[in-house]
């Protein structure tokens, strides 16, 4: 029996345990009872829970990670699904890259790999949009290979254990060393998992649990009363904002103007509105062509939405316009096929103004 708390083997083992008992339950998840017996995880439900939980909450994941396991149960069906309904079904999870890079991902897998992926981090890897976190994720959580995964979750819990002051990201080497060093050989997928639980549900950002967690004896930032601190980060730069203009047109028939941005850049391949490019500075409504001809009325209020490097603000035009118009850019979808969900969040907030 290991007796000494700061034993990698026995810190492992702790976790470990404690996960046995407090696992989350999770869709894509294979519980470590189930596992013990045999059961391994699908590696394409941990690919596709892994792409939407950057950058976005468990809690909203799971719906849409449902929703695309019903209409997608595999890898080859994700392949084969047009690309416009799965920028649809991706709308409001945000980070629209992460949509193109999926379908790039499942049919590199359908084609190259034969609709399996790789039990191989170096194999993974060469995948599209498959960095070096989530080929880690794959491989321990879906392969049970020994790879250190390190998301914000566990660089907290390792901060806080090592009581390292460091700031992020200039941390981030020394955490993965520290990660690294507890992450073991039997069981890695399940340790994995146990070390992000323990980081979401009792290693949190704020008010830590320390009096239940299962590393309070050894986690040096608990003695030295400097948790709450920790990680420390470098200052973001204030971000700055854009303004733009989009325009909102209806026809007599119920039709929608839309038109589906680039491939590249941000909300590439989504349905939008026709509009003005989104600038730094000058006047506060951008210069942009209206699509169509038409009375166009400048809506009370302003759209709000921020994203990762800069707030933007949305001037909205609204006007209802005759069967038979002929817009310079985009076209006219049926009201019946149009789905103000397929929309990402931004324009969707323009269309709730507009109506």
């Amino acid at each position: 029996m290991r007796d000494n708390a700061n034993d990698p083997l026995v810190l492992s083992d702790a976790i470990l345990a404690w996960y046995d008992v407090h696992a989350r339950n999770m869709p894509w998840r294979v519980p470590p009872q189930n596992r013990r017996a045999g059961q391994m995880p699908d590696p394409y439900r941990i690919w596709l829970s892994e792409v939407m939980l950057q950058q976005t909450t468990v809690a909203t994941v799971k719906s849409y990670f449902e929703k695309f396991t019903a209409r997608w149960p595999t890898v080859r069906d994700l392949a084969a699904a047009k690309d416009a309904d799965v920028m649809a079904e991706w709308a409001g999870l945000g980070y629209y890259a992460r949509a193109r890079n999926l379908l790039k991902c499942a049919r590199t897998v359908d084609q190259d790999y034969g609709g399996a992926f790789p039990a191989d981090h170096a194999e993974l890897l060469k995948l599209p949009g498959i960095g070096p976190y989530t080929a880690a994720a794959i491989a321990s959580i879906a392969f049970d290979l020994r790879h250190t995964v390190l998301d914000g979750n566990v660089e907290r819990v390792m901060a806080r254990l090592h009581d390292i002051h460091v700031p992020l990201p200039a941390s981030k080497p020394i955490l993965m060393e520290k990660a690294d060093a507890l992450t073991p050989a039997d069981r890695p997928g399940d340790y994995a998992q146990a070390v992000m639980d323990l980081g979401a549900t009792i290693c949190t950002p704020k008010s830590p649990a320390c009096g239940i967690c299962p590393w309070r004896d050894p986690c040096t930032a608990r003695a030295e009363g400097t948790a709450a601190g920790l990680p420390k980060k470098t200052p973001k730069k204030a971000k700055p904002t854009r303004h733009g203009t989009v325009f909102l047109a209806q026809r007599a028939d119920g039709a929608w103007l839309l038109e589906t941005r680039p491939d590249k850049g941000l909300l590439g391949g989504m349905l939008g509105w026709p509009g003005s490019d989104w600038i730094d500075v000058g006047h506060p409504l951008p210069e942009a062509p209206p699509p169509c001809a038409a009375e166009w009325q400048l809506i009370d209020g302003e759209v709000r939405h921020t994203f990762t490097h800069f707030h933007l603000i949305l001037h909205v035009f609204r006007a209802q316009v005759a069967i038979g118009t002929k817009p310079e850019t985009g076209e006219f979808r049926d009201a019946a096929e149009f789905k103000p969900t397929d929309l990402p969040t931004v324009m969707r907030k323009a269309f709730d103004l507009a109506r």
